[in-house]
């Protein structure tokens, strides 16, 4: 059995319980190098086989996930955040499918909730934004046409935008030219939830220098969107004592 597992945000203490039982079982280890912190590697056994796939190819990869199986193996594949995001999982799932081999996953903490904790931010404000773009700029990995960021800067929701800290300038620029202020509210958050987590607010237009002034040049997110000021929102109907709920009714 191959299990994709979550490693959570950062923190070695954000992987799932169910995440952490596994790495401590596991037979082998196949981790996405940088992007994993090396604590959780801690609570592995001391004759586990551990590969850091960031020196290899997918066949490579296969190659191990290959052999493991055939000799009883369990392994993990301990990818950074949760594997569903910018995971390059289903690759490696289509290829176990040709060889018959079993697999599951197991969800983590996405990078994108750890920046929100960073930031102690709702990403879903009533009245300001109640959804949330998850994207990146095309680099060597392209985008649909359909999926730049310029046509989704003009719905004006919230946006988390992965793997672009290279390319600030020109990610103003569509946020921008999509249809956002240059002022609208942005931050960088650097290694969410690490311990040499850095984090800081800034504008639309700010985005490149900010990076630049503070030596920011890869392993953060970028995000978005008024919620960031947290203001001028509606109060939450939920807990509203004028609002009649399945297990309350209105008090006033």
């Amino acid at each position: 059995m191959v299990h994709f597992v979550g490693a959570g945000s950062g923190a070695a203490d954000l992987i799932t319980v169910r995440g952490h039982g596994l790495l401590k079982e596991a037979d082998i280890i196949i981790y996405a190098g940088s992007l994993v912190n090396p604590e959780l590697l801690e609570v592995k056994k001391t004759d586990c086989e551990v590969h850091n796939s960031a020196t290899m190819t997918l066949e490579e990869v296969m190659e191990v996930m290959i052999r493991g199986e055939a000799e009883g193996k369990l392994i993990v594949r301990l990818h950074t955040g949760d594997p569903c995001l910018y995971g390059a999982i289903r690759e490696q799932m289509d290829l176990l499918d040709e060889k018959n081999i079993a697999y599951e996953v197991c969800p983590g903490v996405s990078s994108f909730c750890g920046a929100a904790s960073a930031l102690n931010l709702e990403y879903t404000l009533p009245d300001v934004s109640q959804s949330v773009i998850i994207t990146r700029m095309a680099g060597r990995t392209p985008v649909p046409e359909k999926e730049e960021i310029a046509s989704f800067a003009a719905h004006q929701a919230t946006m988390v935008i992965f793997l672009s800290t290279g390319m600030l300038k020109q990610l103003s620029e569509q946020l921008i030219a999509g249809g956002y202020d240059k002022d609208t509210p942005a931050a960088i958050v650097y290694k969410a939830t690490w311990k040499d987590e850095k984090k800081f607010i800034c504008t639309v237009d700010t985005l490149a220098q900010t990076a630049v002034e503070n030596n920011i040049t890869k392993t953060a997110l970028i995000i978005v969107g008024d919620v960031i000021a947290h203001s001028n929102y509606r109060r939450s109907e939920l807990y509203n004592p004028t609002f009649s709920t399945e297990f309350r009714p209105a008090s006033v």
